[in-house]
């Protein structure tokens, strides 16, 4: 709280929530569907008297309470012991997260010396022979981790989240891995390589040829994140661990994504504030995302990365909009976090209500799968070479998608800069489906070259929608995101848009007119 504005905006939420029955009670509180989570922790409860009554008063199931973050203990087990107990009384669940490898830089937004490993943590090695903190495995941290779990066993939590982030690359888009001397030996003895070879990784890598070699890199990274995760689940099988991905995250992260299909699993996501979520693609590319990870795992078992960082940069209305991503991509459980500080406890006043009504939204559309002539799609080569860029503005266009793994028989399937290359190469083909780029660069033959601009994107659905005969979209070139369930004759459309608009949904020659408030989003039977 930063004013007495603030405080008695949070005090008349407190209140209006007492008077509607809207409490630890509720059915607005996710239901058997939607699980609502917010991580805090011992020193911000503390330090912001309110903010207990607003997490058990807004409809949130579940806290998770850090313990371990980038190699330090900065919280007192009695202390989290304590407030696990205050948030069970009042029947919210209870679980456990830490930071096991390190952050590659600030990400808690708290003590700054919590941003390096500990002095006694080996360092990641990069490519150009550079140490840093964060994100690489060694024996001693594997060792260390292990210890993490034992103990949160013995606090009596029963899951542990492997939480910002699990992965052996700094940043979305990098070919990741430790370039030490211990590792690099490792490596070439596993595969027979030489130094010769090794140079040529390198090379590889920076030109992001995926060659054999390469593929033994990515191979042997993936290897070890797996062996390390296994490790530490073994060391307490009683706790279910679950590990945070970044946006896009694959295996050239050194994260196989089919080791993880029973893990509890965050999906990646990047826009963290409203500078990088405002714009339209911004939207696109973090919706894109979550529906490439849901390929990989359960609904039951995925969560969402909604996360504000800084905690104050993201704002309410935005949070909110980012519920419809999870309502889309069917994941069952939405997790928020903004690093150790809270985001403006204000926020709370706008994600109750729109936590209730994704859950009441949620319950209709769970378990059915979007069906549509736009294809989603994201190959092989963007998993192991690409730089994280995917083509998603047609996401935005108004016609209905489904999500695929390989190159459909029908539709028409956007892909990005390096799944053109594995389709030049003759790695990918078409199976009947219009293939569909936005690369100028890659302009070829049996593919049709489509500018990623809403305009574009606007001026192509134009072209071809006296085709969709028995699919519903919408009319007007507004952005908005149309998935359609055909099981269950039912559109969910979330608007992209800052202001209230109204939609004309056309299915046959059947047309509705659909007011939608702004970045709202509905479900319209048809």
């Amino acid at each position: 709280m930063n004013s007495r504005r603030d405080f008695l905006k949070i005090a008349a939420f407190g209140s209006a929530a007492a008077m509607t029955g809207f409490s630890s009670a509720s059915s607005g509180r996710g239901g058997d569907i939607r699980r609502f989570s917010i991580c805090a922790n011992t020193d911000s409860l503390k330090r912001y008297p309110d903010y207990f009554d607003l997490i058990v008063g807004s409809g949130f199931t579940d806290v998770w309470l850090p313990v371990f973050l980038n190699g330090y203990w900065p919280f007192q087990m009695e202390e989290v012991a304590l407030w696990k107990n205050r948030f069970e009384k009042k029947g919210i669940v209870v679980q456990s997260l830490s930071v096991p490898l390190g952050h590659p830089g600030s990400s808690l937004g708290g003590d700054p010396s919590l941003d390096t490993t500990p002095a006694n943590w080996p360092k990641g090695i990069d490519i150009d022979g550079k140490s840093y903190s964060g994100t690489s495995v060694h024996n001693l941290i594997t060792k260390e981790n292990q210890s993490v779990i034992q103990k949160v066993r013995k606090s009596g939590f029963q899951k542990l989240f492997l939480d910002d982030d699990f992965r052996l690359a700094r940043s979305p888009g990098q070919i990741g891995g430790c370039f030490c001397i211990e590792h690099q030996m490792e490596f070439l003895n596993k595969y027979g390589y030489g130094n010769n070879e090794w140079l040529q990784l390198k090379q590889n890598i920076k030109d992001r040829e995926l060659s054999k070699i390469l593929r033994s890199w990515i191979e042997f990274n993936c290897d070890e994140l797996t062996q390390s995760f296994r490790a530490q689940q073994a060391a307490a099988h009683e706790v279910k661990l679950g590990i945070m991905v970044m946006y896009l995250g694959s295996e050239k992260a050194g994260i196989r994504l089919s080791d993880y299909s029973n893990t509890l699993f965050r999906v990646g996501e990047l826009m963290f504030d409203d500078k990088s979520f405002n714009p339209l693609k911004g939207k696109t590319n973090e919706l894109f995302s979550a529906l490439f990870h849901r390929r990989f795992v359960k609904p039951e078992l995925a969560f969402s990365e909604t996360t504000a960082y800084p905690a104050d940069k993201l704002s309410a209305s935005n949070m909110a909009a980012k519920l419809h991503i999870t309502t889309i991509a069917d994941i069952r459980n939405t997790m928020m976090m903004s690093g150790l500080e809270p985001f403006p406890l204000t926020h709370f006043s706008t994600l109750a209500p729109a936590m209730k009504k994704a859950a009441a939204i949620h319950k209709k559309v769970a378990g059915q799968v979007p069906q549509g002539p736009f294809k989603h799609f994201w190959g092989t080569c963007s998993r192991m070479v690409g730089k994280d860029q995917p083509n998603s503005l047609f996401l935005a266009s108004g016609i209905p998608f489904e999500v695929t793994e390989k190159p459909a028989s029908d539709g028409w399937t956007f892909l990005s800069e390096y799944d053109i290359d594995d389709f030049i190469t003759g790695k990918l083909k078409s199976e009947g489906t219009t293939l569909i780029h936005c690369s100028v660069k890659n302009k070829a033959d049996g593919i049709r070259y489509v500018a990623e601009s809403i305009e574009e994107i606007f001026a192509f659905k134009r072209e071809i929608v006296s085709q969709l005969k028995d699919v519903p979209y919408i009319v007007e070139d507004k952005p908005v995101v149309c998935t359609w369930y055909p099981k269950i004759r039912s559109v969910l459309l979330w608007n992209l848009s800052e202001t209230k608009e109204t939609f004309t949904l056309k299915y046959m020659e059947i047309r509705n007119k659909i007011e939608i408030g702004a970045l709202d989003a509905e479900l319209v039977r048809i």
